[in-house]
């Protein structure tokens, strides 16, 4: 059992991104940076004054990206990356220590649980040898469960997918993890899950970002998927974080693995948003003696507005806002410049992509 010592083992593939053929030692694969559901305890030294009636709180991770809060008694000393056996509904379960600390205190109040500390469930006990060979003989079991799980699915019609399974530690109850469009009538499938495995049955239906996150892959900008390297939450996404980037509004482009818009376009939005702020009202067109121009397109960072002539769609002009400023003032005081070709750093033929839009241009007439 020396795999055991101190609970320095290779952590099965729950959540965690790590190599089991790695050489090196089993103390260095088994580091919090190696799993997504990690959190960077950045107060782990900050001094803490241990009162006598204080709730001890730490943070406990499992599969599939969940994490729970575990109370645990004050003689207990606990370590990021321990695993330990925590209570359930009914039994015990299997999980590693992601946080413990000052920290754990922040992160309640930041969800919003610091009222249910009282009622947390607590931590038994460091997670024995035969605790922990038990555990990972049910891991064992979760990819042939599922691949069975969705047979038996199949046979009875039902209209939804099994994506992922997680046992319970002590091998007593069972997680179902699945999708789909419509509410489904599974009653018959639990009856026919708990003949199978001879477990406690618990259906649980995730959406189609989460079921990407279970599944992975790589995008379209050939890393491995966001929310299945690293993001543990999500955040909603709208088509208005593709137009202020400035982003051609297709579909195909937009969506990600999952179907719907990607978590990426949030990742930049708020530069851009700081960024137009500095620019000119773009529904207000250009007055010239030569003719009138209206916007065409932006270029953020760069601090550029093109323009084009009304009946001229071939030829852009790039011109910095604060000439365009200086043109609209100038325009409000009823006075006309020349021409746009004066202020305009440089010029482009149209692109093809454009054309319709500079063709309906008397819509904004």
């Amino acid at each position: 059992m020396e795999e055991f010592e101190n609970h320095k083992y290779i952590e099965p593939t729950r959540g965690c991104c790590i190599n089991n053929s790695c050489d090196k030692p089993l103390s260095d694969l088994n580091q919090q940076r190696y799993c997504k559901l990690a959190s960077n305890n950045w107060l782990t030294d900050y001094p803490t004054n241990k009162a006598v009636n204080e709730i001890f709180v730490a943070e406990v991770r499992f599969k599939n990206g969940r994490k729970e809060f575990f109370s645990y008694n004050s003689e207990m000393e606990l370590k990021e990356g321990e695993i330990v056996a925590v209570e359930a509904a009914p039994g015990h379960d299997i999980g590693i220590v992601s946080m413990v600390g000052e920290l754990v205190r922040l992160q309640l109040t930041r969800k919003r649980e610091e009222a249910k500390k009282r009622e947390m469930k607590q931590v038994f006990r460091h997670a024995r040898p035969a605790d922990i060979e038990k555990w990972m003989e049910v891991i064992k079991l979760e990819d042939t469960t599922m691949l069975q799980s969705r047979r038996i699915t199949s046979s009875l019609k039902l209209d939804m997918k099994i994506n992922d399974v997680e046992y319970q530690g002590d091998k007593t109850k069972a997680i179902f993890y699945y999708t789909a469009s419509d509410r489904v009538d599974f009653r018959e499938l639990i009856r026919h899950l708990a003949e199978a495995f001879r477990v406690r049955i618990e259906m649980r239906q995730i959406g189609v970002r989460q079921e990407a996150a279970k599944l992975g892959g790589i995008g379209p900008c050939g890393r491995e998927l966001c929310c299945a390297s690293f993001m543990s939450s999500f955040k909603s996404v709208s088509t208005n974080s593709a137009r202020v980037q400035q982003l051609s509004l297709n579909p195909q482009k937009l969506a990600g693995q999952c179907g719907k818009l990607k978590c990426c376009l949030n990742y930049e939005v708020d530069n851009y948003v700081d960024s137009l702020k500095s620019f000119p009202d773009q529904s207000t067109p250009l007055n010239t003696k030569k003719g009138k121009a209206y916007h065409m397109k932006s270029d953020v960072f760069k601090k550029i507005m093109w323009y084009c002539y009304v009946g001229d769609s071939n030829n852009m002009m790039a011109i910095n806002i604060e000439k365009v400023k200086e043109i609209m003032k100038m325009n409000r005081n009823g006075k006309l410049p020349v021409d746009l070709e004066t202020y305009a750093e440089k010029s482009e033929a149209k692109e093809p992509a454009d054309i319709d839009r500079v063709n309906d241009i008397s819509s904004y007439i």
